[in-house]
């Protein structure tokens, strides 16, 4: 190798040892704790430290004050941190755009979805992703909470319901109709409520993400709306649950038609008050807004919108 060469491929090494630095900074700023950015970035601890202590020394500034229960920015670390990011970013595109990976995606994927549809409905474009796209790998996170996309480094979320964030970007994939449902065992052999003034007279269930007091129902045909209190038997933060707790006949539910389909169809559930619907639920991809999106979110977002669930109903 020439002397030239040599010179640079060490130019090159010292470059890429930096931008290490560089994002072993920013993980541990956005995961709180060396201890957590060790952990997603398959490191150890130990490790961690000695690239934050070289990439203070080469800085020549102190980034974090640390303590036993927290680290927090310097005014110097704050400064480093946002231009790392816009430096860590820029880079990616640079990297994507290099490589050809506006096309195909490398690495890991973050995303956080619902356990309802994370477990059913979003799993086939999920797996259309991985058979598109086999050198990415996705963490496929059920959690029914909005995440901190940046604090638990996540890069998208679905969401149902409203995004009430401004901070972040919201794309609708679509809407999930909610029908009311009971069990033949609580109606007794009682004629099919009709009206909700007859379901205000039974024991309900609440799906304390969305209702918890009070239900609102909207006919079908005419638009009227009968809104009514409830003091539910059982209040759970689980679609599932509450089907589950439906079927065993311990109250009226309301929730996402698709989840009650087959209970439906094999009569272990009855559509109460047919001609009437609570307002559909929007689902939402969210991501954090940068000025360089990566491949593999842009990719994710292509798929997402070409495989949706028909379960969603459209936009």
């Amino acid at each position: 190798m020439t002397t030239s060469a040599r010179t640079s491929a060490a130019a090159t090494a010292a470059a890429t040892d930096r931008l290490l630095l560089i994002e072993t900074f920013v993980r541990i700023v956005e995961a709180g704790s060396l201890s957590a950015a060790a952990a997603q970035l398959g490191g150890t601890q130990p490790t961690v430290s000695r690239r934050l202590q070289l990439l203070e020394r080469t800085m020549g500034v102190r980034l974090l004050q640390r303590s036993t229960h927290a680290i927090r920015l310097t005014e110097d670390g704050q400064r480093c941190y946002e231009r790392a990011k816009d430096l860590i970013a820029t880079w990616q595109s640079f990297e994507s755009e290099v490589r050809g990976a506006g096309d195909e995606p490398i690495g890991t994927l973050r995303v956080v979805a619902p356990h309802a549809f994370g477990q059913d409905q979003f799993v086939l474009p999920l797996a259309c992703y991985l058979r598109k796209y086999p050198n990415m790998r996705v963490e496929w996170l059920l959690h029914d909470r909005m995440p901190d996309l940046i604090a638990e480094n996540v890069d998208c979320a679905i969401r149902v319901g409203a995004v009430t964030d401004p901070s972040v970007i919201a794309i609708k994939l679509g809407v999930v109709p909610r029908i009311v449902i009971a069990s033949p065992e609580l109606l007794q052999g009682a004629p099919v409520p009709q009206h909700p003034e007859e379901l205000a007279r039974l024991p309900w269930l609440a799906l304390r993400t969305f209702y918890r007091t009070e239900v609102s129902l909207t006919h079908c045909a005419t638009g009227d709306t009968e809104r009514f209190g409830i003091q539910p038997r059982l209040s759970t933060d689980g679609l599932q649950a509450l089907r589950k707790a439906a079927v065993l006949g311990l109250g009226v539910g309301l929730g996402s038609a698709w989840a009650m389909q087959e209970d439906l169809a094999a009569g272990r559930l009855v559509h109460v008050a047919p001609e009437w619907r609570a307002d559909p639920l929007p689902v939402f991809l969210v991501y954090a807004p940068s000025r360089f999106q990566p491949a593999r979110l842009r990719r994710f977002i292509e798929i997402m919108r070409e495989h949706l669930p028909v379960e969603l109903g459209g936009g």
